[in-house]
């Protein structure tokens, strides 16, 4: 029994719904869903009802493309009431959420709790020069801009880093109860660090991809592995001996086509069998 994980499906695009509908089962193993499935709740019921026959059991953290509300979209749930209404929907295809109880891993490898987090981002992955009020604009200088200012709302917040404090601090709790049963395995679809929020193309595209709130997160809360997607450069990364595993698949030009999409699965439990050798 082995637990898996993968994360920007963009389910969008024709070819990764075609890479999607040829993977096959794994019937005694459990698949994490760390974000951005698609667009629209129509993606995410199409990956929720495919995968949940495929896999023993899943679990979802939202990204920032399934909390937009587009254009066409006008009149419907917006911020926390659409993170709410994705919630219901991957309930009724019984996968656990941030909003279930954490659960503990039943399978191969190292007892440990699963926790799914929703934790936002608020700008705060920027140089310690760059004020807070002048993140957007710093960006801006690039030519970047995240369609997540035109698209992703955080009512009833004044905005998204006040939605990304209050996540963090209804977390905080809750790690700590399971840290104290044993190790963890933090799920979120944003990096935890700013350390691994490395963009090489577009660097200052990282004020979007997480918050400082959870730089010790991994120390903090006893991590025995981190997972995480948004940045759609796969790897996985060290720190303070603790395994990061960024695990997007990304959009058709981030993978290679030819290879069956359960290539791109990403073991986290047991985990791979050189892991230790190569923990610094």
């Amino acid at each position: 029994m082995k637990l898996y994980a993968i994360a920007d499906l963009h389910l969008r695009y024709a070819v990764t719904r075609e890479a999607l509908a040829a993977m096959p089962a794994f019937p005694d193993d459990w698949l994490i869903v760390a974000g951005d499935v698609g667009e629209t709740e129509g993606h995410l019921r199409h990956a929720l009802a495919l995968l949940s026959r495929r896999f023993a059991r899943l679990l979802w953290v939202p990204g920032n493309h399934e909390l937009w509300t587009l254009p066409a979209q006008a009149g419907e749930p917006r911020g926390e009431a659409k993170y709410r209404r994705l919630v219901s929907i991957c309930r009724e295809h019984g996968v656990l959420t941030p909003e279930d109880p954490y659960v503990t891993w039943p399978g191969d490898g190292p007892g440990c709790v699963l926790a799914p987090l929703f934790l936002l981002y608020d700008y705060s992955f920027r140089p310690g020069e760059v004020p807070a009020a002048e993140a957007i604009a710093w960006a801006a200088e690039d030519n970047l801009l995240c369609s997540d200012e035109v698209l992703l709302h955080a009512d009833p917040y004044p905005d998204k880093p006040s939605w990304c404090a209050a996540r963090c601090l209804e977390a905080e709790p809750r790690l700590a109860a399971a840290a104290a049963q044993g190790p963890v395995v933090l799920i979120n679809h944003f990096p935890l660090r700013y350390d691994l929020a490395v963009l090489p193309r577009i660097p200052r595209f990282s004020i979007w991809c997480g918050t400082r709130r959870t730089e010790d997160w991994h120390r903090r809360f006893n991590a025995l592995a981190v997972v995480y997607g948004h940045l759609h450069i796969r790897g996985t990364a060290w720190r303070d001996g603790v395994r990061c595993e960024e695990v997007s698949l990304g959009y058709p030009q981030n993978y290679d086509h030819r290879r069956p999409i359960a290539s791109y699965l990403r073991e986290i439990l047991p985990g791979p069998a050189a892991a230790e050798s190569k923990r610094p």
